[in-house]
């Protein structure tokens, strides 16, 4: 494999759902970037035509970056985004399918944090700290799309509450082989929903124990995530789905009066016997380091997983900004007596559970040469 350093060039990018809870996060990530270059912006017909500053109703702690503040929406519609090496997509399910279809056969690369295609067998569903292996399946995705494409494709990233998970996960295979069980349960942010989300009658002083398909999410998206990539005798690739060595996983999923930082509590089985102990575990997670940092990444964190010491920790209020809320905070790693080991989980949902992880894919798509 080629890699390609990005230093010293502007990436025109755009941002689809520019509008929404999501695209503005895009956005405030964005300003900043050393290569990316916020070029065009995209949400629905009511917000086109109009200067983005007068389209949106910001909700970001920092203002609106100037770059955007008069920069015209655009309908999301491929001849407004051409110029656009990277399409970002913050739209909503009801709507992102059929157009970031569209913007796929307009040979635009999209990186979506919608799951309308995150089941599709040409698709990968990638963590970037974790599976960025699974870009192997882009030049099939192009060569089996009717039309075939040259540039175009569709990458998704994974469910907030899976993302959090799967990297301690993926730490965990790495060092000590396949899992045979995985119990979660957790206890997700109401930023989680977007915007305007749970009612607030609803949440205060509350706990509600259903979120709609959550749980599914977090136990197929899992085994697609952690699972290789296999090649038929016709010479076609497909995910295995962790099928090699099945991975049972039960997941439980809570909203919780928390603005952002969803927290999971986990327990997990070893095929391999004996165990490892709990300190054992500690280190591997601390010294799990993801191929997003080592390729150099800008947005990569430093610390893939913290692995606190504290008896209380990790807190969302406390932990969830730390290294701009990009990597995964672990702690409580003790034994379990049902399974083998358990241990607490914290990700920023709305950073490396949302947009942080789309910029992340976009960054490694450039360094592997994905992006011309």
């Amino acid at each position: 494999m080629t890699l390609h350093n990005a230093e010293g060039r502007e990436i025109k990018v755009g941002v689809l759902g520019a509008t929404g809870t999501v695209g503005q996060r895009f956005i405030s990530l964005l300003a900043g970037h050393p290569y990316f270059v916020i070029h065009a912006l995209g949400a629905s017909a009511r917000s086109a035509g109009k200067a983005y500053s007068q389209a949106v109703v910001w909700k970001q702690t920092s203002p609106i970056p100037h770059i955007v503040r008069e920069m015209v929406v655009q309908e999301c519609k491929p001849e407004f985004f051409l110029e656009c090496s990277v399409v970002f997509s913050g739209l909503d399910a009801e709507v992102a399918g059929d157009i970031e279809a569209a913007f796929r056969n307009a040979e635009l690369a999209v990186f979506s944090n919608a799951k309308n295609f995150r089941r599709d067998p040409l698709v990968p569903l990638i963590v970037p700290l974790v599976n960025g292996n699974h870009f192997a399946m882009i030049h099939q995705q192009r060569a089996l799309n009717n039309p075939p494409l040259k540039k175009g494709f569709i990458l998704t990233n994974a469910n907030c509450s899976t993302t959090g998970v799967v990297v301690p996960l993926a730490a965990l295979e790495k060092a000590f082989g396949p899992l045979e069980s995985c119990i979660i349960t957790t206890m997700q942010a109401i930023s989680g929903a977007g915007y305007p989300g749970v009612p607030s009658l609803d949440i205060v002083d509350n706990i509600v124990p259903y979120i709609s398909g959550e749980e599914e999410k977090m136990e197929w998206e899992t085994l697609k995530i952690l699972g290789g990539i296999t090649e038929g005798d016709d010479g076609l690739k497909s995910f295995d789905m962790h099928s090699r060595h099945p991975l049972r996983i039960s997941a439980s999923c809570n909203r919780v009066p928390v603005i952002e930082g969803h927290t999971e509590c986990v327990s997990v089985r070893f095929a391999r016997r004996p165990p490892p102990s709990p300190q054992q575990v500690r280190e591997a997670l601390a010294a799990y380091t993801s191929d997003a940092y080592a390729l150099g990444c800008p947005s990569a964190p430093r610390h893939t997983i913290f692995v606190h010491e504290e008896a209380d920790r990790p807190q969302p209020r406390l932990d969830r900004d730390y290294q701009k809320g990009s990597g995964v905070s672990v702690g409580r790693v003790r034994q379990c007596r049902v399974l083998d080991i358990k241990f607490v989980v914290l990700a920023n949902n709305v950073a490396i559970g949302a947009a942080t992880s789309s910029i992340l894919n976009a960054e490694l798509a450039v360094i592997k040469g994905h992006i011309n």
